[in-house]
This record gives structure tokens, C-alpha cells and sequence, in this order.
């Protein structure tokens, strides 16, 4: 496909290092900080229905906790007197804030210590200012507050609108970049722009060419390439198959002659764009199917 860079930075097929060893070698000193290359943020949606707890760790999203809530309206039924209504629906809005607040330190504090590198507040309602200054949220998770979020709805729905009002505050998180990058692409296919391709021929065909700036690889392509050697020809010839593929032998047989075929190399295709692709002049960015752009361009145009 070919688009403009997007980023300078190239991901690479395992772009993690590793700490759960030395976090549990330090976790009892002080004196040690252990920083880990993905950041990890967590949101709490807040609204008069219920409470809503989740994290966005680099392209992974995850509701961690979710709870309803029976509050009473702003007015009264019939019989209650207006001071003890008024009284009655203080008390139960006070109860959920402390219950959030209670709730929100069981899930980001770890080890005495914020696990999380920010919070999000979002909600449609005043709770989650009323939250943020409340003396019954941890002050480890006040400090922690980056923005606070107007959203339209509730539940999972606030929770995806926040990380996109938040967005700019996320650029870091590559979740955000990878919606960004597929949302780009798709643009260029409804304009009709002629910078595109996909699938597997096409895109090593336009790769040859040197005209792709930007290659788009999903992280779990499960395609093999194969070097395969004919002996009666005396030629190479590569394939690129899929597990279903690979099933049928004819592949790897000689069409003229019937004998089988010689391998010279197996890999996972994803594996040699990695090693290869600075050779066309392109850049490489691997994605999940974690986000709703990143799934489509799965299922539709083959993670490639």
C-alpha cells in the first residue's frame, strides 16, 4: 500500500522487553524504578447509571470493573418532604462516589503505588469532578488525573468516546496510532486515490516496484513463504500459503514432471517483511485487530 509516513518510528515483530522478572527482584526497594515501554492508562466513567473501570495498555483496551447504580432523581415522589428527599439523595450520591473511589484504588494502586501512568475521568454528569476533588479518592490517583471528559453516553460506549476525546493526550499510545494509520488508509480506498493495495500479490508486487512507503502487516498474519527448487527446471520457484493452503500437496510438486518439489526455505512471511523491507525503501508497522479499524482491515482486505 502507499501512504505517507506516518511516524518515523518502525515496530517491529516483538517490540517488548520483559520485566516481570526484575520487577519481582524489586519490588520491595525503593530504590529501584522499573520502566516499562508500554504505558498503561486507566479511565473511570462515571454517570447517574453505574461506574465503569478499564485500562488502555498499548493497543490493548480492557474493562477491568463495571457496577450500576439505583440513585434517586432530582425530584421527589408524592408524601416525601423536599429537606428529607434532598437529604436521601445526597447521602446516596455520597455513597457512590466513596464506593468509585474505593473501588478505583483496589484496581490502580498495586503495591502500595499507582500502576497505572495516568487516569482518565470521564462521565456525562458532575460525578467525576466531584470524584476528582473528593477527600475519599486516593491522593496517589488524584496526582495521577491527566484530563477530565465530557461523554454523550455510558458504560463501554463513554469508556471508547473518552480514549477519543483523549486522544491527543495518547499519542504515545500506539493504540490511538494504529486507529490513525488503518482510518488513513481506508480514506485513501473511499477517495479512490489509486495509493493503495492489499493482499499478498499486490503487495509484494508494488514492493518490488519500490512504490510502497508504508506497509501495513497484521501482527498474527498467518501466511508462510516458501522457497520451493525444481531440479527438472532448475528454478526457484515462491509461494505464499495459507495453513489451508498448505494442505493441498499439488503445491509442492512439480506440475511437468510430478516429483516433489525441493525446499530451499520456510518462514512466516511476516518474518521476512521484517527482515526485508528497508531493501524497497518502505516502512513497517505492524497492527492488531484490537480496534474496530484494525479488525476490519483484517476480515476485509487480509492483514496486508
Amino acid at each position: 500500500m502507499i501512504l505517507s509516513h506516518s511516524s518515523p518510528s518502525i515496530h517491529q515483530c516483538d517490540n517488548k522487553f520483559h520485566t516481570e522478572a526484575l520487577t519481582a527482584l524489586l519490588a520491595d526497594d525503593d530504590k529501584f524504578i522499573v520502566i516499562s515501554q508500554q504505558r498503561s492508562e486507566g479511565l473511570i466513567v462515571m454517570d447517574g447509571n453505574g461506574a465503569l473501570f478499564g485500562t488502555l495498555q498499548g493497543n490493548t483496551r480492557e474493562v477491568l470493573h463495571k457496577f450500576t447504580v439505583d440513585l434517586p432523581k432530582k425530584h421527589g415522589r408524592g408524601g416525601q418532604s423536599a429537606l428529607r428527599f434532598a437529604r436521601l439523595r445526597m447521602e446516596k450520591r455520597h455513597d457512590y462516589v466513596r464506593k468509585v473511589a474505593e473501588v478505583a484504588t483496589q484496581l490502580f494502586i498495586s503495591a502500595d503505588r499507582p500502576n497505572v501512568a495516568g487516569l482518565i475521568l470521564a462521565g456525562s454528569a458532575d460525578f467525576k469532578t466531584v470524584l476528582s476533588q473528593s477527600d475519599m479518592f486516593d491522593p496517589r490517583l488524584q496526582s495521577k488525573i491527566i484530563k477530565l471528559v465530557d461523554v454523550s453516553y455510558g458504560g463501554e460506549n463513554a469508556f471508547n468516546q473518552a480514549i477519543e476525546l483523549a486522544a491527543e493526550l495518547l499519542q504515545n499510545v500506539k493504540f490511538i496510532q494504529e486507529k490513525k494509520l488503518i482510518g488513513r488508509y481506508f480514506e485513501e480506498i473511499s477517495q479512490d486515490t489509486g495509493k493503495y493495495c492489499f493482499g499478498v500479490d499486490d503487495t509484494l508486487r508494488a514492493l518490488e516496484l519500490g512504490s510502497v512507503e508504508t506497509l501495513i502487516c497484521w501482527e498474527n498474519l498467518d501466511i508462510q513463504r516458501y522457497v520451493l527448487k525444481s531440479h527438472a527446471a532448475n528454478q526457484e520457484t515462491i509461494l505464499h500459503l495459507t495453513p489451508e493452503q498448505e494442505k493441498d500437496k499439488s503445491h509442492f510438486t512439480d506440475k511437468d514432471s510430478g516429483v516433489e518439489l525441493e525446499l530451499v526455505e520456510c518462514q512466516p512471511l511476516l518474518e521476512w517483511l521484517a527482515n526485508n523491507y528497508k531493501s524497497f525503501g518502505a516502512t513497517l508497522e505492524i497492527i492488531t485487530d484490537k480496534s474496530q479499524e484494525g479488525s476490519q482491515f483484517v476480515r476485509g482486505f487480509g492483514g496486508i
